[in-house]
């Protein structure tokens, strides 16, 4: 599956190597091209998951904010109602195209 924003594919992974979780795909943090992810000071945090990180992208010298997110420290809850460790995954935006 691929993660593409502004034409350009920014993560690529093996289906086997997703976690889907409420209707997002998320990737392997180490399926993503260098140097597109760089770390935004937007907070939140889910109930179930923990706090998220945020990530703007950087494609062709543009930035798209908050592009990406994930949950470096999940709660026990997120690993109990997902049954994998996610804490090395992120999803995207509804602005990133994800498919095969």
């Amino acid at each position: 599956m691929k993660a593409v924003l502004a034409g350009t594919t920014i993560a690529e992974a093996d289906d086997s190597d997703l976690i889907s979780i409420e209707g997002n795909w998320y990737f392997p943090l180490s399926s993503v091209k260098d140097g597109v992810l760089v770390e935004s000071p937007t907070a939140y945090t889910c109930p179930w998951k923990g706090a998220a990180q945020y990530y703007s992208a950087v494609v062709d010298g543009e930035t798209y904010v908050d592009a990406a997110f994930g949950y470096p420290n999940p709660y026990p809850s997120a690993f109990e109602r997902v049954g994998k460790d996610i804490s090395a995954h992120i999803a995207f935006a509804p602005d990133v195209e994800v498919a095969p």
